[in-house]
């Protein structure tokens, strides 16, 4: 009876023992699992927000290209316009009235036609205190008395501005 005990008890299958994994390392895992969702949280909210800069920059810079994408072409046209200016006074001075006023509706019209594509004139006046920054200074002249010095004396050249970026500079003379 022994021996059929002992076969009875080897034809029994054990059942396979699943080994539970320590609290700790399940921890740990979950631990480095959070690690890692809040290092790629933090990734895609740097990409993220690094593209949003991206797309304003790239905006910003288009604007500006519209608003000076006429620069060269308003930069070659000044000296018509300085033409004009000069032909204007120098009509005033005497000639056929009718000549003189077709003259001067050409170049109001001229004047318009810059003024709406965003051509102005940068606003410079004789006793202004001259500034490097939006004036060039073509001569320093002594001046008459101590309120002249550092002053605009005379204009020689009018200076113009597309949008807020200056194509030209006035050219004045400075008092010394």
């Amino acid at each position: 009876m022994v021996q059929k005990q002992k076969s009875s008890v080897s034809s029994k299958k054990k059942a396979p023992v699943r080994k539970k994994k320590a609290k700790p390392n399940q921890s740990n895992l979950i631990g480095e699992l959070k690690d890692s969702l809040e290092q790629e949280k933090d990734k895609y909210l740097r990409l993220f927000a690094e593209f949003e800069n991206f797309k304003k920059r790239t905006l910003r810079e288009r604007v500006e290209l519209f608003k000076t994408a006429g620069q060269e072409v308003m930069s070659s046209l000044l000296p018509v316009l300085d033409d004009f200016d000069r032909a204007t006074s120098q009509v005033s001075k005497g000639g056929n009235e009718k000549d003189i006023e077709g003259f001067i509706l050409i170049k109001n019209k001229f004047d318009d036609i810059l003024k709406s594509n965003g051509l102005e004139e940068t606003k410079t006046k004789i006793g202004d205190a001259f500034d490097a920054e939006i004036h060039e200074a073509i001569t320093q002249i002594p001046a008459q008395d101590d309120s002249q010095k550092g002053k605009i004396i005379d204009i020689i050249e009018k200076g113009y501005q597309l949008g807020e970026k200056i194509i030209r500079y006035p050219k004045v003379v400075v008092g010394q």
